[in-house]
């Protein structure tokens, strides 16, 4: 063990083969110029003498090694990673005995595999970690409003101040997720609303005679039905068909439609809509708190406006009291009140969007169209069912008749005002023919001059409006308006076309005096002429052609 190669734990026979001149089967290089295949790694070993094999094919990459080595001198802690790796290699083949050499390749292979790792986890991890705080931070403070001017006086208000975000002329700019978050304390409650005139409210269910097998479908007699696309059905087609077809079968009664109303007078009088009890030949009311419906007479009705008055035997109803339509202001609150599709007292809140709207409505089995004028437009949710139930206000008066909605868009009701119907109620009480509203008109049929028409007519005029027709006994036959005649103005005031000069007629009243400028066969000529009321006129022809034998 003198030798100090045994003191290092290598074999004798290897150390006999590492002599010189004892090396098997090694070829001999130049001396000069020449480097040895022996590299010394200050205490380890040469690479070449592993497992005291000859220098093979892999020598070259082992002279790479050793000069990166001879370029980065070993560090006595920590060796370089090629090196420690190589001699762990080494070490295991050799059987090495633990000592120095051992704990550097130890130390080596674990600075080489783990650290780099570690750094990439942790750039990652830590990336990761700040990405989930700053994403945290940004939530919390969208949710608060941190970066509001008015978040810091917001957050220190009571809850009772934040919780009402209109002023006292319920004017507000903020919205809430209820209709009593919003409307103003000191101008009513929909709850008291609903406590003073939700009594006053009734169902209404229309019967008609039907033979036996017969099916009718309710909804079809509510113009809701077809504002929302129901349309004719060819059910209803095929009912038609079957009453006329067979041998007669027995005649029963059968639902025909559903609507509102509500009660007016206390001895029982209630409104609600035309189209509500049209054609029925049973009208049944049902009162809040009572569970055998009554059966109502129908007094009045108006197709025109569509308007009708029932009456309940009894005494002592609730009622609900008639408000002022015309002092409402677009944004005040307004509540809604029925039976949509039979749910029974239904509530439902909005504010006023507009007044004075017109619409028409297509009629019914070859009937009028209705058109509806001066109706006030709301928000609040109306349905079919609806039809005849109040809108009111937060006093609990009633200020429209629920009667349509927009089939195009959601959010538009229309209701009709209470000043049209304060305007008729008496002669719907005492089912008295309820008078037109005057519609001004002169008795002629209108055309837009042409050139074509000019030249037909022989005239030089190119603009104005030629009579095609006139009313037997109208103003315009009256004034002495003939056929041919072409209307250049009116009051020395051109119209161009028969268009601008209906509308011109139609913006006056009935009973103004006006003056024709008239081209009659080249010469001008002036037609004094009295706007005229066409439903007076048309009830007059009526009256006369009743009186004929």
């Amino acid at each position: 063990m003198d030798d100090p190669r045994k003191r290092y734990g290598y074999p004798d026979d290897e150390r006999a083969n590492n002599e010189p001149g004892n090396e098997p089967n090694r070829q001999e290089e130049p001396s000069s110029g020449s480097s040895s295949y022996y590299y010394s790694y200050g205490p380890f070993q040469s690479l070449s003498n592993e497992g005291g094999n000859e220098p093979t094919e892999e020598s070259p990459y082992r002279r790479r090694e050793s000069q990166e080595v001879e370029v980065t001198a070993p560090q006595p802690v920590k060796p370089i990673p090629s090196s420690g790796y190589a001699q762990s290699q080494s070490a295991g083949q050799q059987g090495g005995s633990g000592g120095p050499s051992d704990a550097v390749t130890r130390n080596t292979q674990w600075n080489y595999s783990s650290k780099p790792k570690t750094s990439v986890k942790t750039v990652l991890l830590s990336f990761l970690a700040g990405v989930i705080v700053i994403s945290s931070l940004m939530f919390a403070a969208d949710r608060t409003n941190l970066f509001t001017p008015d978040a810091a006086f917001s957050s220190e208000q009571p809850s009772q101040e934040t919780a009402a975000p209109v002023d006292s002329n319920g004017n507000g700019n903020d919205s809430a997720t209820t209709a009593s978050a919003m409307i103003p304390t000191n101008q009513g409650d929909v709850s008291a609303v609903v406590d003073e005139a939700g009594p006053a409210v009734v169902l209404i269910e229309t019967l008609v005679n039907s033979r036996s097998g017969q099916i009718s479908n309710p909804s079809l007699n509510d113009p809701f039905w077809y504002f929302f696309g129901g349309g004719p059905s060819s059910q209803q087609e095929d009912s038609g068909n079957s009453g006329n077809s067979g041998n007669g079968g027995n005649q029963q009664l059968v639902p025909s439609g559903l609507g509102s109303g509500f009660i007016f007078d206390k001895s029982g009088y209630i409104l609600t809509n035309e189209h509500v009890i049209h054609g029925a030949d049973v009208i049944q009311v049902t009162v809040q708190g009572t569970k055998k419906p009554y059966e109502a007479k129908l007094l009045g009705s108006s197709y025109e406006l569509d308007l009708a008055v029932l009456k309940i035997e009894g005494d002592n109803f609730p009622a609900v009291k008639l408000g002022d339509s015309d002092s409402l202001k677009v944004g005040e609150w307004l509540v809604a009140i029925g039976n949509p599709k039979g749910f029974d007292h239904t509530v439902t809140a909005g504010v006023l969007s507009s007044k004075e709207r017109e619409i028409d409505i297509p009629g019914t089995n070859g009937e009028e169209d209705r058109n509806y004028q001066h109706l006030l437009q709301t928000d609040a949710s109306i349905n079919p069912g609806n039809s005849g139930g109040p809108l009111l206000n937060l006093k609990g008066e009633v200020i429209g008749m629920n009667v349509a909605v927009s089939a195009e868009a959601q959010g538009i009701g229309f209701a009709i005002p209470s000043s049209t119907i304060k305007e008729v109620l008496e002669y719907l009480k005492n089912n008295q023919e309820v008078p037109k509203e005057p519609e001004p008109f002169i008795g002629a049929e209108l055309a837009t001059v042409t050139p074509q028409i000019a030249q037909q007519l022989g005239s030089k005029v190119t603009e104005g409006s030629y009579v095609n027709r006139v009313v037997f006994r109208s103003p315009a036959y009256e004034a002495d308006l003939r056929q041919y005649d072409i209307i250049i103005g009116v009051d020395g005031e051109k119209y161009p076309t028969h268009t601008d000069l209906v509308e011109f007629i139609q913006s006056k009243k009935v009973g103004d005096k006006i003056t024709l400028n008239v081209d009659r066969n080249g010469k001008k000529i002036d037609l004094p002429l009295t706007i005229g009321d066409r439903n007076e006129f048309e009830a007059s022809l009526q009256q006369q052609q009743q009186q004929q034998p």
